[in-house]
């Protein structure tokens, strides 16, 4: 009888004892997480002023969502940065990740090159593209026009077309040394002997690409394509400091229509509802990805 109650005894500390190192944890993800996500499904569903008391409104803030254009041109413009900026980081941080992880010289001054713009400032680096892309005084302009390639001003921010052209060069810059280092992590990985067994097997470099390279970077691109795809959807410093949205709201992205909302209409709720609806969304796209690559992986 002794042991078993202390064998009893054991087995009720144990739990509590799991509790008690999981608490820190849960605690910052209850005031940090999830009051707040209330806090925000709470106000989506009122008339909220930034100046002013809430009023319960019920679903009106969701049902007007199909009618705020600003919204929904942001949602088309979102899509297709997505995907150009998608394709571009990962065409040329390959590229890019091929050359640092060659064994020839100098390819640890190649990784510390790429990588160094990741470390700046979103913000920062828009504010050097606004500079080198000023009308006036820019580098890049100046730069232009001493090639030839125009007479007069080219205006890198002038359309909607120029601008996101503009914003994808300065994302590209940005955010490609990430993905390289990542990227050559995951090719060391690959075995070497593998290499050279299908070289005397008569393969050649696309054929050892598609049948030893790319499944054992399956992982790391699943990882990649999550965290870029995720990121450009919620794309906002960039267009903020060097668009700031235009012109003609052409680079308006998700993210910055919410902020608008709130604070430039003054609606907290409406813009607490375009907030879960963003927020949603992205679940549901993370979800697909992920069921769809561990799908194939199986």
């Amino acid at each position: 009888m002794p042991r078993q109650q202390h064998r009893r005894g054991t087995l009720t500390r144990r739990p509590a004892t799991g509790w008690l190192f999981v608490l820190p944890a849960a605690l910052i993800v209850l005031l940090l997480f999830l009051l707040p996500l209330g806090v925000l499904i709470a106000m989506s569903f009122t008339d909220w002023p930034l100046l002013g008391g809430p009023e319960p409104t019920g679903l009106d803030n969701y049902t007007s969502i199909p009618q705020n254009d600003l919204f929904i041109g942001a949602i088309a413009f979102t899509l297709l940065y997505t995907a150009l900026a998608t394709v571009l980081i990962f065409g040329i941080s390959f590229v890019l990740a091929a050359i640092s992880a060659s064994p020839r010289r100098g390819a640890k001054f190649y990784r510390t090159a790429f990588f160094l713009p990741y470390v700046v400032g979103t913000a920062a680096a828009a504010l050097i593209w606004y500079a080198a892309t000023n009308p006036q005084t820019g580098v890049m302009e100046r730069l232009i026009q001493a090639v030839g390639l125009t007479d007069g001003t080219f205006g890198f921010l002038a359309t909607p077309d120029k601008a996101l052209w503009t914003t994808l060069s300065l994302v590209v810059w940005k955010f490609i040394g990430f993905q390289v280092v990542v990227l050559v992590v995951g090719l060391q990985s690959v075995p070497p002997e593998l290499h050279e067994a299908a070289r005397v097997d008569g393969a050649n470099a696309v054929q050892r690409l598609r049948w030893i390279t790319l499944p054992f970077l399956r992982p790391t691109l699943a990882l990649l394509l999550v965290l870029s795809i995720t990121g450009s959807l919620l794309a906002f410093d960039q267009f903020y400091v060097l668009t700031n949205g235009g012109p003609d709201r052409g680079t308006v992205t998700l993210v910055y229509a919410v902020y608008q909302t709130a604070f430039t209409s003054f609606d907290l709720g409406r813009a607490a509802a375009l907030s879960v609806v963003l927020l949603l969304a992205l679940v549901a796209i993370n979800g697909l990805q992920l069921f769809a690559l561990r799908r194939r992986e199986d």
